[in-house]
């Protein structure tokens, strides 16, 4: 009997050095990108079999159990009837590329969002300040819809150490009183940046207006701020275009 056959399996707690992917198409990808990290794959009794899970799991050697009951107890999405288990992992961030920097994110469905638009950029490396939203926490591992699987991700203390690590790169701070307006035809060129966001609620501190070049999204009088999911993906959209020319 195997380690994780003596646990019983409940609804995420944030402690465990394990986490849940809810719903067939997340635990495809995890399998598929992640497969030395799955535990095992619970398949519930009603699962009607359009993606043939058992058949992907035996091809990576991975256990498939069948407990409408565990599934109950783990989920709290309703008629959720595959759900993966896997061990959290950690990853460094690729210095040579173009990064995302959130500055203590707060929610988990954002951080998903923005983690599965940054890949559909094309950029796959994100780094994070704490304090910050739990990135595997299966409400932010489902809005990604199992993106965090092919990304690279580290968690830093500050942003003075993110910046020792990354000096090299441009730095573009979103700030509503940034000092250059985004244009798609007059975004700034760089070879190596990062565009760094703030929180949900307040935005980016004062000081990153002191660091690199500060960038407003220009938007409707209507509106107080975009939220932060779409101003991250409309910064990833235009820097990740423009810098192709």
């Amino acid at each position: 009997m195997d380690n994780s056959e003596k646990i019983v399996y409940k609804a995420y707690k944030k402690g465990c050095d394990y986490s849940y992917t809810l719903g067939a198409f997340p635990t495809m990808e995890l399998i598929k990108n992640k497969p030395e990290s799955v535990r095992c794959v619970y398949v519930h009794s009603k699962y009607d079999g359009s993606v043939n899970i058992e058949e992907v799991c035996k091809e990576y050697d991975i256990e498939v159990r069948y407990s409408d009951k565990a599934i109950n107890r783990i989920s709290t999405k309703e008629n959720c009837m595959i759900v993966g288990i896997f061990d959290k992992f950690q990853s460094e961030l690729i210095n040579e590329n173009n990064h995302v920097l959130l500055v203590n994110p707060s929610d988990m469905g954002n951080m998903g969002t923005i983690i599965r638009s940054m890949l559909g950029f094309g950029i796959k490396d994100l780094a994070i300040i704490a304090p910050c939203a739990d990135i595997f926490n299966p409400k932010t591992v489902r809005a990604s819809m199992g993106a965090l699987f092919k990304m690279r991700y580290k968690i830093y203390n500050s942003y003075e150490e993110y910046s020792k690590e990354h000096g090299n790169h441009d730095m573009f701070p979103f700030m509503l009183d940034g000092d250059k307006t985004l244009d798609i035809m007059e975004c700034p060129k760089s070879s190596l940046y990062t565009l760094i966001y703030g929180n949900e609620a307040t935005g980016l501190p004062s000081m990153f207006k002191d660091v690199g070049q500060s960038i407003f999204i220009p938007q409707s009088p209507d509106v107080d701020s975009l939220n932060l999911p779409i101003s991250v993906g409309i910064g990833c959209y235009v820097f990740t275009n423009i810098n192709k020319l």
